[in-house]
Parts: C-alpha cells; sequence; structure tokens
C-alpha cells in the first residue's frame, strides 16, 4: 500500500468528485460498486481499512465515456480502455488515472501509471437466472484463461498454483495471443444488451456470480454521500449489497480489515509521465 494512505484516499476522492461531474454533464449513468458501495451506506466514504474506488456502468455509457475521454484533453485525468494498444494492459474494463501520480502494482507485466479508479462496463446477462449463470460461465472459462496468461506468481498462494500459473504463461503468443484472448472476452461481455435484459452482470468483477443478478436492483442511480461529495449508486443499496456480501451490515474481524493491493512502488507527488532519471 502507499506510505500516505490519507493522502491516496483524498486524492481517489477528488478524481471521483471529478468523474461524477464528468457524467453528470454529459448524462453518463454510472453506478457505486462493491467496496465503494458499501463504504458510501455504512461509512459515508471510504471502508477505513480500504484504498480503492470501484464504479460501474452500462455498457453504453461506458463506451460513450471512452468515446468522449479520446476526444478531449483532459489534463490531469486520462482514461485506459480494453482497446489499449499498450502491451501490457489486459483488463476488460477501463481505468482513470490521475496523471501526477505514480503507481505500479505487482503483476506480471509491469504498467506504470498512477493512482486510478477502476470503471467496469455492466453488460446483460439474459432474461432469467438459469440463463445469466449459464452465460457466466462461458464468460467465467475464458476470464479464467486471460487471469493465468497475465498474473503474476505471489507468496503465500499454493505452490501448484503458481506452477500452473507459469506452464500456461510459457506458451508462446504466437499460439495464444494475450490480446486475442481479451477481444474475444469482450465480445463475449457484450453478447446482452444491459438496458434489454431483466439480469445484468458486472461480468468483470473478481466477486464473479455474486455480481449478477436482477437489473431492477440498480433501478435509476441514486446520491449517497461519499467523502463530502455526493455520488451515484445503486437505487436498491440492501438488495445490491446482501447479494454480494451476505451480512453486510457486520464488519469483518479485525483479522480481515487489510487492502488487498499489492503495490510495488507509489508516489503520490510525482507524475508517471515525468521522464526516467
Amino acid at each position: 500500500m502507499c506510505d500516505n494512505t490519507d493522502l491516496l484516499k483524498k486524492k481517489l476522492a477528488e478524481m471521483l468528485g471529478w468523474f461524477h461531474e464528468l457524467c453528470v454533464t454529459h448524462g453518463l449513468r454510472y453506478y457505486a460498486l462493491s467496496g465503494t458501495m458499501l463504504g458510501a451506506v455504512r461509512h459515508g466514504g471510504f471502508i477505513p481499512w480500504d484504498d480503492d474506488i470501484d464504479v460501474g456502468m452500462p455498457r453504453r455509457d461506458f463506451e460513450r465515456l471512452s468515446e468522449l475521454l479520446s476526444k478531449e484533453n483532459n489534463g490531469r485525468y486520462v482514461l485506459e480502455t480494453p482497446e489499449s494498444d499498450d502491451p501490457a494492459y489486459f483488463y476488460p474494463f477501463s481505468k482513470l488515472y490521475d496523471t501526477a501520480t505514480t503507481l505500479i502494482e505487482h503483476k506480471r507485466y509491469i504498467l506504470k501509471r498512477g493512482i486510478y479508479l477502476d470503471i467496469f462496463p455492466l453488460d446483460g446477462t439474459g432474461n432469467t437466472e438459469e440463463e445469466s449463470v449459464a452465460h457466466y460461465r462461458k464468460v467465467e472459462k475464458k476470464y479464467n484463461l486471460l487471469l493465468a496468461r497475465t498474473g503474476a506468481t505471489r507468496q503465500g498462494r499454493a505452490w501448484y498454483k503458481n506452477a500452473a500459473l507459469r506452464l500456461l504463461q510459457m506458451i508462446p503468443s504466437c499460439f495464444v495471443s494475450d490480446k486475442r484472448i481479451l477481444r474475444n472476452l469482450v465480445e463475449l461481455f457484450r453478447r446482452y444488451d444491459y438496458d434489454e435484459c431483466a439480469w445484468f452482470g458486472n461480468l468483470a468483477s473478481s466477486w464473479r456470480l455474486r455480481e449478477v443478478m436482477p437489473r431492477k436492483i440498480m433501478g435509476e442511480p441514486r446520491l449517497y454521500p461519499f467523502e463530502g461529495l455526493f455520488i451515484y449508486g445503486v437505487a436498491d443499496a440492501d438488495a445490491y449489497l446482501t447479494h454480494v456480501y451476505g451480512d453486510w451490515r457486520t464488519p469483518p474481524p479485525p483479522e480481515k480489515r487489510v487492502t488487498h493491493h499489492d503495490y510495488v512502488f507509489c508516489d503520490l507527488e510525482r507524475s508517471y509521465l515525468d521522464a526516467e532519471e
């Protein structure tokens, strides 16, 4: 984690405020998701031991955001999408970076950027739970392959899992193209239209099937307080949070109150765009 967590959260909240105003100005729908939604409802801001922000946008709005920010010079904040040409970007979602900062995470590929907001596309999954689960299982197989090809080995993980990653990653890209897997995954995400389905999913979520649910839970975005701001979140927060977390009102035991990020390097005062010394 970054040494100055308070400053990190302050900068992330500033970025979220900028993102909110951009979406309001251009009529783009978005929702706080997962820990950000939980933090907004239970804490009025960040979960105290967490240090990231997740938002989701229906696919049409997600793609409009990409088109909008590709045409405008936004100064401090820049967007990177799954269409990125960078050979080290393998995410099926977008990241909004603060270019006044530097962040490197523990990944197989070195991606030197700034601190960021994760922006997830929300896609339709069908009109019934059975149809949605069947679609998700197809997504899951391809996503697991992408994660295995691009993930880093870690201490504390079972040795055979790290060994499996290494073996899979030894297959040359001429036989298994990671970028091709990503493109195919995104196309699979887009198979169903969010606004025309009774069920939807944040298909890139680490919560997996827990973020596949009836679309009526999302409803029209509703304002919630967050670190002195007001941001948009899920209409039926209780139903959403119960689906993802179960008993979301009870905080976890102290030993589980830890961030899940693994930073190699973090500088909140220097831009990753600065020339290397």
